[in-house]
């Protein structure tokens, strides 16, 4: 049977209990036509910490399933629909034999890290009929919205150019330094990270297809050389039991936060992983300043810049057409103080208020005309309301709620799109490591 003959939802198995499968198993119990019946997780620990939170939302114990019984669980548990959030790299061994059981796909973005493990996802939705759902909850964004309205309604004409820069700041950027995505064999880098948001929206925003890319990228900031160098570092392996890690700003403490100690600090000693290593420690194997030049099938050239070490938090984009301009600006906390990176995982990722929130502006500029400010509603926490509306389009709306489409829901992403985000962000990898552009056939993806 065809993933696409069947309603999202209904029996649902929750693959990996990091902090970001919270969103979900709390959206999924709270819909009466779907519930949660089973998890897939190594550790033993963390999965008994989302059973607890199970049984608080008023939802039965479920059975948890060791990675290598997957298969077993779709069948023994007649799973309908998986959501996929474990470690960005281990997503096609979840995915592929989902697709071939013919059970509904949902997987957090990325959608995979490597050429390799993409082209096998295509090439199995190519040969099951069967597709997938990829979670770009910012396009659900009311304020990106809002930005693809805009353009599609071609109040700035054609566009010819964007210039893109997002800036991450000293906790949020600095929290991929301190746990799995510092390696790219997990998280693929940054640039492979942050395609599920950054350059999934473009390609959405400009209806437009990358084909070439040049990019460089570096270790500016973290790592033990530039600790030493700037002056920030300090010589400790993880904060936990650190005396040098006390008083560290770039350090986060996870017996002071309740999600954090149970998720993390409890369940290492299932399998020795560290949430909280040091983000000048040796090893580190991602870039932290990343400067691309992208080309699209219509023309369309963008430059693009992200650092992950800024003072405050937030992006620009602006896009140049032939009747005009379109500028967005979205300041999401103006600023941090040391104290804030002992903050929820919810607030340093995303999925809660930040602190010191700021302002978000919608700039249009017409040829020959006074600039417009266009009106939005700003959301602060949960990906700029993002998150809740994915779930409401996903899994179907609240009882006694509508369902809150926007325009994403006419738009949603599947495999081809999962691939087209991914793409920006292998073919910027390569030119790192290459010093030369890199072009979208040369990858072979089939769809």
């Amino acid at each position: 049977m065809s993933t696409n003959d069947k309603p999202l939802g209904g029996r649902v198995a929750i693959v990996g209990t990091g902090s970001r499968a919270a969103m979900f198993v709390r959206g999924i119990v709270a819909r009466p036509h779907s519930r949660v019946v089973a998890l897939c997780e190594p550790n033993a620990v963390r999965a008994e910490y989302y059973n607890k939170l199970l049984a608080g939302l008023g939802a039965p114990h479920v059975p948890v399933y060791q990675p290598e019984a997957f298969k077993e669980m779709l069948e023994k548990e007649q799973v309908e629909t998986v959501v996929i959030t474990c470690v960005d790299a281990l997503h096609d061994l979840y995915i592929v034999p989902a697709l071939e059981a013919g059970v509904r796909v949902l997987t957090e973005k990325p959608m995979t890290t490597d050429v390799d493990k993409c082209r096998r996802i295509l090439d199995t939705v190519k040969r099951t009929g069967n597709h997938i759902t990829v979670t770009f909850n910012y396009r659900y964004n009311p304020v990106h919205e809002l930005v693809k309205r805009t353009i599609a309604a071609g109040k700035i004409g054609n566009v010819l150019s964007v210039h893109f820069e997002w800036l991450l700041d000293t906790v949020h950027g600095a929290d991929y330094f301190r746990r799995w995505h510092r390696q790219k064999t997990n998280s693929g880098g940054l640039m492979v990270h942050k395609s599920g948001h950054h350059f999934d929206l473009v390609n959405w925003w400009l209806d437009a297809t990358p084909e070439t890319v040049a990019g460089l990228g570096r270790l500016a900031f973290y790592g033990e050389e530039n600790g030493r160098r700037h002056g920030w570092g300090r010589k400790y392996e993880r904060a936990r039991g650190a005396a040098e890690a006390k008083d560290d700003p770039f350090a986060i403490h996870l017996e002071g936060d309740e999600t954090l100690k149970s998720i993390y600090a409890d369940a290492e000693k299932e399998d020795g992983y560290h949430r909280d290593q040091n983000v000048f420690a040796p090893g580190i194997g991602i870039e932290d300043d990343m400067a691309l030049l992208v080309r699209y099938n219509t023309g369309v050239t963008m430059t693009y810049h992200l650092t992950a070490y800024s003072p405050w938090e937030g992006y620009h984009v602006m896009f140049n057409g032939d009747q005009g301009r379109l500028e967005l600006e979205v300041v999401e906390s103006q600023f941090r103080e040391v104290s804030d990176p002992q903050l929820t995982g919810g607030q340093i990722h995303g999925n809660a208020p930040p602190p010191n929130p700021g302002e978000a502006t919608v700039k249009l500029h017409r040829l020959w005309q006074q600039p417009e400010l266009l009106p939005i509603k700003m959301e602060h926490g949960s990906h700029g309301g993002g998150d809740t509306r994915m779930l409401s389009v996903l899994f179907g709306p609240l009882p006694g709620e509508q369902v809150d489409t926007g325009d994403a829901s006419k738009q949603g992403a599947n495999e081809r799109d999962g691939a087209m985000a991914l793409a920006v962000g292998l073919m910027a990898n390569e030119s790192f490591r290459t010093g030369q552009f890199h072009h979208m056939k040369d990858l072979g993806f089939q769809f």
